[in-house]
C-alpha cells in the first residue's frame, strides 16, 4: 500500500525535533530576554550617553514599538520566504543591531539600534512559533513542546532582570546587548543543522499599504505621547501629531476591509470576546512596563541598589506572575469564565499599582515595595492565560497565526504607549513639582529627588486608573463560557 507525502510527517518525525526545540527556544528566550534585560542597564547607558530623562523612555519604546507594530507582517514574511529562513534572518538581523547597540556612541544611535531589534524580533517570533508547530506533528509531544517554550519564554523576564544586573555591575551596561550576539550565532548554527521547513508558503504578496498606515499611526501617537514632555501637553504639536497617528489606524483599518490580502483581517475584531481579550492585554501591559522603568529608576538612584540587587528585587514578581498563570489561572481557564479571571486579576494588579503612589524617598523595599509587586504579578498571571486561551479558542485555522500574533501586538504596541506615555507624566509632575517647592537653592538636590519620586507616583496612580478600565473591558466584553482544549490546542505563551 502507498503512502502519499503528505502521511510521512506524522509517521516518521523528525528524530532532531527535540533537540531543534531547543534552538527555537533559545532564540525566543533571546527575544524575551531584551524586553527587560536593558531595564537594568538604562540609567548605567542614560549617563554614559548623556540622555535626557524624557528621551530615556526610546530606549524600551523603541524596540516595543516595533517589535509589536511589525509582529503581522514579520509572520506574512514567514509564509511568503519560508519559516526557517525568515528565522535565520531574524536571529542574524538581531545579533547585528545588537552589536549597534552595544556599540553606540549617542543616544540617537542606541534608539536607532533598539529600534532595529524590534524589527528582526518581529521577523524572528512568528517562524519560531510556526517552526516549532510544523516539528512536532504529534498533538501530544507537540503540547510538551509548547510547554517547554512557553515556560523559557515565561522566565525570560526574571533571566532579564538577573543577567542585566550582573553584567551592569560586573561588565558594562554595553554588554547586555552584545551578549546577543553569541546566543544569536548558537541559535543560527543550530537552525541550519537541526531544523527543517515545510513546502507549504501560503502568502503571495504583502500589504505594503497596511504596513505603512498601522506602523505610521502607531509611531505618531507614540511620539506625540514623548514629545508632550518637552513641549508641554498645551503645544498644538503634540496633539496635531497624535491627531493624525489616530488618523492614520483609521485609514488602516478602512484599507484592511479592501486589501486584497490584509495584514488583519477584521473579522478576528468583531468577535467580542477577542477584541476584549486584545483590549485587556494591551492596558494591563500600559501598567507592568511603566513601573519596571520607574521602579527600576527608583531602587538604584533613590535606594541606591546595585544593579544586580535590583534585578533580584523584581523576582518576587516574576515568582508571582508564574504563580498566578500556572498554578492558579492554567487551573481554572477551563472551568470557569475567563472574565472571572481577567478582572479579580486586573483588580489585584490595580490594587498593587495603588500601594506604589504611596512610596516616597524614605520607602522601605520590605514593606512599601515587596507586597505592591506581589499583587501585580498575581494579577497578571491571573490575567495572561485566559487572554491567550480565550483569544485562540475558536478561530479557522487559516487564522490561528494572526489571531496569536494580534495579541502580541496588543502586548507589544500597550507597553510602547504606555511607557511613552507614563515617562512624560512621570518627567512633567515631577518638575512640577521642583518648581512649586524650591523656595531654598541649598535643598535642591533633595527637592529634585522628592520631585522625580513624585512623579512616578502620579504616573503610577495613571496607571492603576488604566487597569481598572482593562478590568472594567473584561467584565463588560469577554463573556464567553469556559474553553474547552484537547491537548492538540495547546494555547501558545506570549512572545514577549
Amino acid at each position: 500500500m502507498s503512502v502519499s507525502g503528505a502521511d510521512e510527517p506524522p509517521a516518521r518525525p523528525d528524530p532532531r525535533r527535540w533537540w531543534g526545540l531547543w534552538t527555537i527556544a533559545l532564540a525566543q528566550l533571546m527575544v524575551v530576554l531584551d524586553a527587560t534585560i536593558v531595564n537594568i542597564a538604562l540609567p548605567s547607558a542614560q549617563r554614559d550617553l548623556g540622555m535626557s530623562d524624557g528621551d530615556r523612555q526610546w530606549v524600551i519604546t523603541a524596540y516595543t514599538l516595533a517589535f509589536g507594530g511589525l509582529l503581522l507582517l514579520g509572520g506574512r514574511i514567514a509564509d511568503l520566504v519560508g519559516r526557517r529562513r525568515s528565522f535565520v534572518i531574524g536571529l542574524a538581523g538581531f545579533a547585528v543591531a545588537s552589536a549597534l547597540g552595544g556599540a553606540a556612541t549617542t543616544p540617537g544611535m542606541l534608539f536607532g539600534a533598539r529600534a532595529l531589534q524590534g524589527v528582526f524580533a518581529a521577523v524572528l517570533a512568528p517562524s519560531a512559533l510556526s517552526l516549532l508547530t510544523t516539528t512536532f506533528t504529534d498533538s501530544r509531544e507537540r503540547a510538551r513542546a509548547l510547554g517547554i517554550f512557553g515556560t523559557l519564554a515565561a522566565g525570560g523576564a526574571a533571566i532579564g532582570f538577573v543577567v542585566g544586573g550582573l553584567v551592569t555591575e560586573y561588565l558594562n551596561w554595553r554588554w547586555c546587548l552584545y551578549v546577543n550576539v553569541p546566543i544569536a550565532m548558537v541559535a543560527v548554527v543550530g537552525a541550519l543543522v537541526l531544523l527543517r521547513d515545510t513546502p507549504d508558503r501560503t502568502a503571495d504578496r504583502l500589504d505594503v499599504p497596511g504596513v505603512l498606515l498601522g506602523c505610521g499611526g502607531l509611531i505618531a501617537i507614540v511620539y506625540g505621547f514623548a514629545e508632550a514632555e518637552p513641549r508641554g501637553w498645551a503645544d498644538p504639536l503634540v496633539w496635531a501629531v497624535i491627531a493624525a497617528g489616530f488618523m492614520l489606524l483609521a485609514g488602516f483599518v478602512w484599507w484592511q476591509k479592501r486589501a486584497p490580502a490584509p495584514l488583519l483581517p477584521l473579522h478576528i475584531l468583531l468577535d467580542r470576546n477577542r477584541l476584549g481579550c486584545f483590549l485587556t492585554m494591551a492596558m494591563a501591559v500600559v501598567g507592568m512596563f511603566g513601573m519596571f522603568l520607574f521602579m527600576t529608576y527608583y531602587l538604584q538612584v533613590v535606594l541606591h541598589y546595585s544593579p544586580v540587587l535590583t534585578g533580584l528585587a523584581f523576582l518576587p514578581m516574576t515568582a508571582s506572575i508564574l504563580t498566578g498563570s500556572t498554578q492558579i489561572s492554567a487551573r481554572l481557564v477551563h472551568r470557569v469564565p475567563p472574565r472571572l479571571l481577567m478582572t479579580p486579576g486586573m483588580l489585584l494588579a490595580a490594587t498593587g499599582m495603588l500601594i506604589l503612589t504611596r512610596m516616597t524617598v524614605h520607602s522601605t523595599y520590605a514593606t512599601d515595595i515587596l507586597p505592591s509587586l506581589v499583587l501585580m504579578g498575581l494579577g497578571m498571571g491571573l490575567t495572561f492565560t485566559p487572554v491567550f486561551s480565550t483569544a485562540t479558542a475558536g478561530v479557522d485555522p487559516q487564522d490561528a497565526g494572526v489571531t496569536s500574533a494580534t495579541v502580541n501586538t496588543a502586548q507589544q504596541v500597550g507597553g510602547s504607549i504606555g511607557t511613552a506615555l507614563l515617562n512624560t507624566v512621570a518627567t512633567t509632575s515631577g518638575a512640577a513639582y521642583v518648581t512649586a517647592h524650591l523656595a531654598d537653592p541649598a535643598r535642591r538636590a533633595q527637592v529634585t529627588t522628592e520631585g522625580m519620586v513624585h512623579g512616578y507616583t502620579v504616573a503610577i496612580g495613571w496607571a492603576a486608573a488604566i487597569m481598572l478600565l482593562a478590568a472594567l473591558t473584561a467584565a463588560l466584553l469577554a463573556t464567553a463560557k469556559p474553553t474547552r482544549y484537547d491537548a492538540q490546542d495547546a494555547v501558545p505563551e506570549p512572545v514577549g
